[in-house]
């Protein structure tokens, strides 16, 4: 099911996290509709963000990750991130994200 041109959430009624792909740069612009698009689903339930697709973040995208993590904690549901690429994943370990976020990596 698609919800805009940056996420495709698959849904699987028995799973207990929610999967959403994110399909775009994570940058200033198009963080606030990623934030938009995940923040109800995480107030609800535990969301892993697959950011396999995401080649290039900055500090909007980093801001947007940190947002999610504290609606996460606060909601009392979990948030992880899955297969970042190699750069994401760089700059994630670089600001300290990796140490505090979820990491599952299929080659870390």
């Amino acid at each position: 099911m698609n919800v805009s041109p940056f996420l495709n959430i698959p849904s699987a009624s028995n799973s207990p996290v929610v999967v959403i792909a994110v399909n775009c740069e994570l940058v200033r612009g198009s963080e606030s509709r990623v934030i938009e698009e995940v923040m109800p689903r995480l107030k609800q339930e535990s969301v892993a963000l697959d950011l396999s697709g995401v080649e290039r973040i900055d500090a909007a995208g980093i801001a947007a990750l940190i947002t999610l993590y504290c609606t996460a904690v606060e909601a009392g549901t979990e948030f992880s991130v899955i297969d970042p690429s190699a750069h994401v994943l760089e700059l994630l370990r670089i600001v300290g994200l990796a140490q505090r976020i979820r990491m599952d990596c299929a080659a870390a």
